[in-house]
């Protein structure tokens, strides 16, 4: 009942590594993080005017404040969401004590009333902070955006 065992004429079976599995968890991973990126964005998404010659020197030391102001009139202080102007400037206030060399960047969408953003940029220039910045894209000198 017992079979003769081969002294070494038959060579093991090597083991095949098939890449297919990998190369579609690979990809799969990489549509995942080419859809999440987006939105780690800092802040509300909002779409910023647009210019033709942006300025060339205004880079910054450090790290800017981000206040941001939706198309609605909602505000936020990096993604943190602020009620209103008064709370603004006590939020900003506690930022300067703090860090008083930062700048802040005013970032508003295009569509936000001029009147909100002009009040909002008030009460940070009235806070003094060494520089505050409105964030806009640049578009190219043909007109088209870039």
């Amino acid at each position: 009942m017992g079979a003769a065992a081969a002294t070494g004429s038959r060579r093991q079976p090597e083991p095949e590594i098939n890449i297919t599995p990998l190369v579609d968890v690979v990809l799969v991973l990489l549509i995942i993080f080419m859809v999440v990126a987006p939105e780690l964005e800092h802040g509300e998404r909002v779409e910023l005017p647009s210019i033709v010659q942006p300025d060339e020197n205004a880079k910054g030391r450090l790290d800017p404040i981000t206040v941001t102001m939706t198309a609605r009139g909602s505000l936020f202080v990096e993604k943190e969401p602020i009620n209103d102007l008064a709370a603004l400037g006590e939020k900003l206030k506690e930022i300067r004590a703090s860090e008083p060399d930062r700048r802040i960047v005013l970032k508003g969408d295009s569509s936000a009333s001029y009147k909100q953003m002009r009040e909002t940029f008030a009460v940070c220039q009235k806070l003094g902070f060494p520089g505050v910045s409105l964030s806009v894209s640049q578009r190219g000198r043909g007109g088209e955006e870039g």
